[in-house]
């Protein structure tokens, strides 16, 4: 059985979902941040020397990071669901869009919610190049959803499990309060019953 290693205020919650999704069985070990520094505990660098979440352990399988972890369990399922065949035109559009959420834009939204938190002084320009990142970002994505029901066509797929994640940080920061077809697909999606049982587990 999959264990997964699911740390609090982390984006192992899309494991949780995508397994959901799947129905398929694994159990769960949980980790708390410290209160004080938000870091990780010892716990989890036992598990995996990044001390980061989401981790697995399927056997002798131990995998770090969201994109592989996403794959590998896509890769177990004997119904090949949740990502077009690749034989399909949107199997390409798919990985893009797996790999966006946290190639391009995870970066930008995070930087922009520690800037929101922390009192900085000196030099800003890091300011105006995480606004160009989010405008050129969230543009794309709010053009994207206006054609199509989901990120990679018209089914949903694990490229929205990611996406998700990403989105909804950006939308606790205030990031796509003007962006009606993102926020229109982001209420759509937190809807599913399988994000609903993730989100409860903590």
């Amino acid at each position: 059985m999959i264990t997964v290693h699911h740390l609090n205020q982390s984006r192992s919650k899309r494991v949780l979902w995508l397994l959901e999704e799947l129905a398929m069985p694994y159990e769960i070990v949980h980790h708390q941040r410290n209160p004080q520094t938000n870091l990780a505990p010892a716990s989890l660098a036992a598990i995996h020397p990044l001390a980061k979440s989401p981790v697995i352990v399927d056997g002798e399988q131990t995998l770090c990071e969201s994109g592989a972890v996403m794959e590998y369990l896509l890769d177990q399922d004997p119904k090949q669901r949740l990502r077009p065949a690749k034989t399909s035109a949107d199997y390409y559009v798919y990985l893009e869009w797996l790999h966006f959420a946290e190639g391009s834009l995870a970066m930008p939204v995070i930087i922009n919610m520690i800037m929101q938190r922390e009192e900085r002084a000196g030099d800003k320009a890091l300011d105006g190049y995480i606004a160009k990142e989010i405008a050129v970002d969230f543009a794309y994505i709010e053009a994207t959803l206006a054609g199509r029901d989901y990120f990679a066509g018209a089914e949903f797929s694990a490229a929205d499990i990611m996406m998700t994640m990403i989105l909804e940080i950006a939308n606790r920061d205030g990031l796509i309060k003007d962006k009606p077809h993102t926020l229109a697909y982001l209420s759509k999606v937190q809807s599913r019953p399988a994000y609903q049982k993730a989100a409860s587990l903590g």
